[in-house]
């Protein structure tokens, strides 16, 4: 009996003298901050502010799947959706763009995504052009465009532009005083954002 309680004062001692000590002092020098590039980054426009929406956390209260979420910040490789698509229980692929992709051969790798999976594409902006608005619409897989934009649209032909996009869910507008003026002809969503610093 006498030596099961002096083990089990050992270890409980051996426990309370780790617990005491902590990490060690001034073990490691501190990690220097990741280098900028001059031209800075293409999410850093305060104005817009993509630099506060980096990769989204997507919430959707009709899921109720336990689902996995993977977040690029560029168009994956076909190997890398391949890879992510046998990730288990993928449910979302979420891509936060620094601007529109204006060649359709780097989204086909979209197309190998599983049919079960949507992909949910963040965009910065308005489209440059009518063609690079309706490349998206060239994707097979199950898209969720949500495009981002700064202020009222320069012109109709960008709203004519957004709206021949199947997959555009929202337009978000980010502006200090919240208008619908230059969107009364978007035929999706239109929601509103202020970023308050």
């Amino acid at each position: 009996m006498k030596p099961v309680a002096i083990a089990f004062a050992f270890i409980a001692g051996a426990l309370a003298g780790c617990m005491a000590a902590g990490p060690p002092i001034g073990a490691r020098s501190p990690t220097p901050p990741e280098p900028r590039s001059p031209a800075g980054s293409p999410f850093s426009d305060h104005r817009l502010g993509v630099d506060a929406i980096g990769t989204p956390l997507i919430i959707d209260r009709t899921d109720l799947r336990i689902g996995t979420t993977v977040h690029f910040s560029r168009i994956p490789t076909a190997s890398e959706v391949h890879d992510v698509g046998q990730l288990p229980g993928l449910a979302h692929i979420v891509l936060s763009l620094p601007s529109w992709p204006v060649d359709l051969e780097p989204l086909q790798a979209l197309d190998l995504t599983p049919p079960e999976v949507q992909v949910i594409v963040v965009l910065p902006g308005y489209p440059p052009n009518r063609s690079a608005a309706q490349l998206w619409n060239y994707v097979q897989a199950s898209l969720r465009i949500v495009v981002i934009v700064p202020d009222a649209p320069p012109s109709l032909a960008v709203i004519g532009d957004l709206n021949t996009m199947r997959g555009l869910e929202r337009v978000i507008a980010q502006m200090d005083e919240p208008s619908r003026a230059g969107f009364e002809r978007l035929q999706r969503p239109l929601s509103f954002r202020k970023v308050v610093e």
